[in-house]
């Protein structure tokens, strides 16, 4: 595939990804607008070379935002540019500052299982909102290759969310919020935000503030659960000659 076009200053191609440059404030209105969000994580970006689905996923998103803080960091290094990082979790924290995500009838949510669900419903009522099992979608496996889901398209069609909030992993979410943008017929804001809530609901390891601005959320997960965390991590290193390679340009298909 060859490279995205030159784009304005608010946006940076990285592995052929048009990454928005911006605030994280930008971002949230950009992302309200509709169309399919991504945030991309190291480990998850490491696939661009493996997996095709995904890889036609994140670079027909209407908004990527800067996660990585290994890509912006490895970018720093490599062109001497600084970029904002925009956090998947921060991003999420400014949709409920803003309200975005209050009303019942507007907003659709995929969680992974029933546990996460269960868990993340009761963290949402402890903040004043009145969500219920009803609002909510419990994704299957998918496998790994296109999705198509029959059953989730016939509920994003009868209830017409005006937002889908996607909190599945990367590499997958990706897949299906571009699925969802191919086939529901009609325009949502689709937030492939992952597991950014249950940093908030206590699902994941919570992450300081501050550890979030310093790139250090790998860590405090590496901490929690070693035997999950370390070896995704590890694997994500791969990004690093990637991009020494690449830089701007999407990285070759692997056969």
């Amino acid at each position: 595939m060859k490279a995205n076009p030159a784009v304005p200053s608010a946006y940076q191609n990285i592995l052929g990804i048009r990454f928005f440059t911006g605030s994280a404030e930008e971002a949230v209105q950009i992302g309200m607008q509709g169309g399919l969000v991504v945030v991309p994580a190291a480990p998850a970006l490491v696939e661009l070379q493996t997996n095709e689905q995904y890889r036609e996923a994140v670079y027909h998103a209407d908004l990527a935002i800067t996660d990585s803080g290994l890509m912006v960091l490895i970018w720093q290094i490599l062109t001497g540019k600084k970029l904002a990082r925009v956090s998947g979790l921060k991003y999420l924290k400014l949709l409920f500052e803003l309200k975005a995500l209050q009303t019942r009838e507007s907003v659709l949510w995929i969680m992974p299982n029933a546990a996460a669900r269960n868990q993340n419903l009761a963290w949402l009522r402890s903040q004043g909102y009145d969500f219920t099992e009803a609002d909510c979608y419990l994704a299957p496996n998918y496998s790994g290759g296109g999705i198509v889901d029959d059953a989730l398209l016939a509920m994003v069609a009868e209830r017409r969310p005006k937002h889908i909030v996607v909190c599945l992993g990367g590499g997958t979410q990706e897949r299906l919020g571009f699925m969802l943008k191919q086939k529901c017929g009609f325009r949502p804001s689709i937030h492939c935000i992952g597991a950014a809530i249950g940093f908030l609901t206590g699902n994941q390891v919570r992450i300081p503030t501050w550890a979030d601005k310093f790139f250090l959320g790998w860590l405090f997960r590496c901490w929690s659960e070693p035997g999950k965390f370390i070896p995704r991590y590890w694997r994500a290193c791969r990004l690093v000659p990637m991009m020494i390679r690449y830089r701007e340009n999407p990285p070759k298909l692997l056969a």
